[in-house]
This record gives structure tokens, C-alpha cells and sequence, in this order.
């Protein structure tokens, strides 16, 4: 993932990708996934591109960059921590750790911390239910946590 693309650059290395992936069957969000592959996130620049492509307007494909929690549309941090906010979490005490990491980090849900190596993200469901409450930490899932083990996964990511 190289973060330093030109604008011009971006638009070029989208059209490719679409120009790759568009025979696909509901070929959007395919595209999209490669496109943050790509960037490490979906740059605005990259959406009308997407959209003239697809013959789709801007304001879809913003919609569904925009709905869907696993795209961006800027950078992510080093490292990407996803906080469940689903029931099941929130029931076995995932808003007091919410609170937990948002201090040990200072920042709040979809920000990244001043020296740019975590970014804390909100997730509506893990499929950690019966383990809650629960985090993803670059891809990894962990359940049961409590004060001490969110700080420990902090203290992982900011290392």
C-alpha cells in the first residue's frame, strides 16, 4: 500500500483496477476493496472515477463507501482498532471500555492518534457475541476483554 499517490496517479491506478474488476457480477463493492487495497483507503478523488465507470452517480458510491464500516475514505493509523457496539457488548460493559481505550488513546471513534499508529474504529457486530464484550486489532479478533486486557491491545498497537 503506497500512501503517496498523485491525484492524477489515484485516478489512473482506479480506472485500472476498474477496468479490471468491472465484467464482474455487482462489481462496486469488489472495486471498492481494492481500491482501500490499494490507498489504504478510498480517496474522494477515486469516486467519480468508480462512479463514471460503473454508471453510477457520485452520491451512490459515496453512500455505500459511507455505510459499510470496512471502507475509509482517509488513511487509517498503523495499526486499525475496531471497538464492538453491538448489544450483546454493550450489555457486558463495552461502552465503559469504549471510554477505557478512547482515554488511553485520546481520540475519539474514527480518528488517529497524533503520531499515527492507531485508529479507532466503531463496529456494529463482530459475530463475538457469546465472548463479549469484543475488539479486532488489525484482522484479529478477541473476546472477554476487560480494563486490562483493552489496555494490553492498546499497549500492542502503540509499540
Amino acid at each position: 500500500m503506497n500512501l503517496h499517490f498523485a491525484s492524477r496517479d489515484i485516478g489512473a491506478r482506479t480506472l485500472e483496477i476498474v477496468d479490471e474488476m468491472k465484467a464482474l457480477e455487482g462489481p462496486l463493492l469488489p472495486i471498492l476493496h481494492a481500491v482501500q487495497a490499494e490507498f489504504g483507503y478510498v480517496p474522494p478523488e477515486a469516486m467519480p472515477v468508480i462512479a463514471r465507470a460503473l454508471n453510477l452517480s457520485r452520491a451512490e458510491v459515496h453512500g455505500v463507501v459511507t455505510f459499510y464500516h470496512d471502507y475509509r475514505d482517509h488513511p487509517a493509523g498503523r495499526h486499525v482498532l475496531k471497538l464492538c457496539r453491538a448489544e450483546a457488548c454493550q450489555s457486558m460493559g463495552g461502552m465503559a471500555l469504549e471510554e477505557t481505550v478512547k482515554k488511553l488513546l485520546g481520540i475519539d471513534f474514527h480518528q488517529t492518534t497524533l503520531d499515527g499508529t492507531v485508529t479507532l474504529e466503531p463496529v456494529y457486530c463482530l459475530g463475538l457475541c457469546s465472548t463479549a464484550p469484543a475488539a479486532m486489532l488489525d484482522g484479529e479478533v478477541h473476546g472477554r476483554l476487560d480494563a486490562a486486557a483493552v489496555a494490553e491491545l492498546v499497549a500492542e498497537a502503540r509499540a
